[in-house]
């Protein structure tokens, strides 16, 4: 973190310290609301949460290093006193910013990629200038103000992620950290039962374009082409729109897109009247869409084709659970993409296991989808079509009712499918074990509280099975 004494971190989040022995003692580190997570010399946020009370473990997080508490009410140890510790930890996020004023900020969002995109953005941006971008994937309204505690002054790019669970959500963020490039991915249908529809995904997301700054004033907006509703974004914003897809009117495009024999694309990237060859090192189609949307970014911002296209190609996986792929020496290859999971990423994921396959059999260890609300039957039931329709040989469907539907429908589809039922990640661990034989390719994939990463990360590794459960 930039480092700011306790006593300025009370004036800039207009708290009160409290047994505080020296008002002058610097936070240097970030921001945290684990106090198991704690860094030396950071700040520990005493959220109230729905199982939890973050003041319960005050003492623990400056044991562990935290210079201090930022707290709605005293301790018993150092703290910062507030009325409302979200919106302090708001404040501060502000506050920090404002100590790199010629940054530009670039906010990016969209049902699906976020994460994958903004490390794409972070490995390409930085041959126009140093890059500061969120860690992981901390998007919302707690995780985003904490990413930005880990800013230092010499950022000239500040890269965050914007998620949303509903209206109001980006512009709140946008509120904290005013963008002047905006990057639209996608509308698609995760968190659809949140928002009721896509057209309301898309009134949340279009809350992007709607803060920047308009086109005399420095305002891009790089929006997808290949999708209509944030396409139609254009007309919400004063920004310049800069466009990116396969689509012909595209300003940034992909053009002789091929998949190698394990899914990894190359395409030439032409932008501008100039093209450039790109081999991504990621698995799956659906990475040339995140690829161009960051050669779009790095392109308004004023690199060249060339140079966009050399750090695309060099660009390696950096988040987990994300396309992550694992060839065991069995000659068994583990595809962990069990970040998350909806239909659109199903779909995506499926595509990339037909990819690889190349005649080896094809085991799907697909967990349920959490966010779908009221749609849930149906798109679970849609998947298992899916799962039936690309030479998926055996199908262990986890969880509940949803994973029923999903099987159900799997094995109405293909009667010669084999599909088994998981109870949980374990089950799943189990049934896996004893199902794969040598060279086949597994996709390990469901919502993130389903916890498959977890049984991805145990088959990734056959000889250890101590502590599997």
């Amino acid at each position: 973190m930039i480092p700011l004494s306790l006593e300025a971190v009370a004036a800039a989040v207009g708290g009160r310290l409290c047994d505080v022995p020296d008002p002058a003692a610097l936070v240097t580190g970030p921001a945290s609301v684990d106090s198991r997570a704690v860094e030396p010399d950071g700040l520990f946020a005493a959220l109230a949460g729905e199982h939890a009370d973050g003041h319960d473990y005050a003492a623990a997080a400056v044991k562990a290093g935290a210079v201090a508490v930022l707290a709605a009410r005293p301790v018993g140890v150092p703290a910062v006193v507030v009325d409302d510790v979200l919106d302090a930890l708001a404040t501060l996020a502000r506050t920090l910013l404002a100590e790199v004023p010629d940054a530009m900020v670039i906010g990016l969002t969209g049902s699906a990629g976020k994460t994958s995109t903004k490390d794409l953005i972070a490995q390409v941006l930085p041959e126009l200038g140093p890059t500061f971008a969120t860690v992981k994937s901390f998007n919302g309204e707690i995780g985003m103000p904490l990413a930005i505690t880990r800013l230092d002054r010499g950022a000239r790019f500040v890269v965050l992620e914007m998620g949303a669970r509903g209206i109001g959500h980006i512009a709140h963020l946008t509120r904290i950290a005013p963008p002047r490039l905006g990057l639209v991915l996608n509308v698609g249908t995760a968190h659809v039962g949140e928002f009721g529809g896509r057209e309301q995904i898309a009134q949340a997301k279009g809350e992007l374009v709607e803060a920047l700054p308009a086109a005399n004033e420095g305002g891009v907006a790089v929006l997808n082409a290949d999708d209509p509703l944030v396409a139609a974004m254009a007309s919400r914003t004063r920004a310049r729109a800069l466009t990116f897809g396969l689509a012909q009117d595209a300003d940034v495009r992909a053009v002789d897109v091929t998949l190698d024999e394990a899914g990894r694309a190359s395409f030439t990237l032409a932008a501008a009247g100039r093209e450039a060859r790109v081999s991504l090192t990621l698995h799956g189609a659906h990475h040339v869409s995140n690829a161009l949307a960051a050669a779009a970014v790095a392109i308004g911002l004023g690199a060249d084709v060339q140079t966009a296209a050399a750090a695309l190609s060099r660009a390696v996986l950096v988040a987990s659970g994300r396309m992550e792929v694992t060839d065991r020496r069995d000659g068994v290859r583990i595809v962990n993409d069990a970040f998350n999971a909806n239909p659109d990423s199903m779909r995506a994921a499926f595509t990339a296991l037909e990819a690889m396959g190349g005649g080896r059999r094809t085991i799907a260890v697909l967990g349920e989808m959490k966010e779908l609300g009221e749609d849930g039957g149906d798109g679970h039931r849609e998947v298992g079509r899916l799962v039936a329709g690309c030479g998926v040989q055996v199908l262990i469907a986890v969880g509940g009712a949803d994973a029923q539907a999903m099987a159900d429908a799997a094995q109405e589809t293909s009667p010669g499918l084999t599909v088994v039922r998981a109870a949980d990640r374990d089950h799943a661990l189990a049934l896996a074990r004893d199902l794969i034989q040598p060279g086949d390719i597994v996709l390990v994939k469901g919502s993130h509280s389903v916890g498959l990463e977890h049984t991805a990360q145990r088959l990734a590794q056959p000889d250890t099975t101590a502590g599997d459960r």
